[in-house]
């Protein structure tokens, strides 16, 4: 399941902008079936990352469970990939609006709090869900602050 910064940048449009594809996997394959599945599409493992050469975007697997904060019932959304139909596992719109929100919430990234609003002015989202998980968090100032800089945006875009 596709998790992280590449969420972002997929419900922003491409206006958050991720270097790394952070991946859950659901199964635990040992590390040398990684490796070799990785490496059967050119990938190369250096340390915990897979790196392409003909690509500036490297990929992770960082442990599970998924989970937003300290929300552990993440119900992925399938999205579109390629021409061909196929389809990705990956967080919503509202997932990825609060995993962004996490790191402004915890580290004070204004870089991740500036994605969670992008990606609010351009998909329908659940804030309501969003206003209880930040309260559950402890972070009801850090949601106050997000709804004003969405807000600003919105006038931004209006002019």
């Amino acid at each position: 399941m596709l998790t992280g910064g590449a969420c972002a940048c997929i419900h922003t449009g491409g206006e958050y902008e991720s270097e790394d594809l952070d991946f859950l996997i659901q199964s635990a394959p040992s590390q040398a079936k990684l490796d070799e599945a990785m490496a059967s599409i050119g990938f190369e493992r250096r340390d915990d990352q897979y790196f392409h050469k003909e690509t500036r975007f490297f990929v992770e697997f960082p442990a599970g469970p998924l989970g937003i904060g300290r929300d552990l019932a993440i119900k992925p959304i399938r999205i579109p990939v390629g021409s061909k139909g196929s389809r990705i596992r990956a967080l919503s719109a509202t997932d990825s609006c609060r995993d962004r929100l996490a790191a402004f919430y915890h580290w004070a990234d204004r870089q991740s709090l500036r994605a969670a609003v992008q990606i609010a002015l351009r998909n329908r989202l659940d804030i309501m869900k969003i206003r209880a998980w930040s309260a559950r968090e402890g972070a009801s100032e850090g949601f106050t602050r997000f709804l004003r800089e969405l807000e600003t945006a919105r006038r931004r875009d209006r002019m």
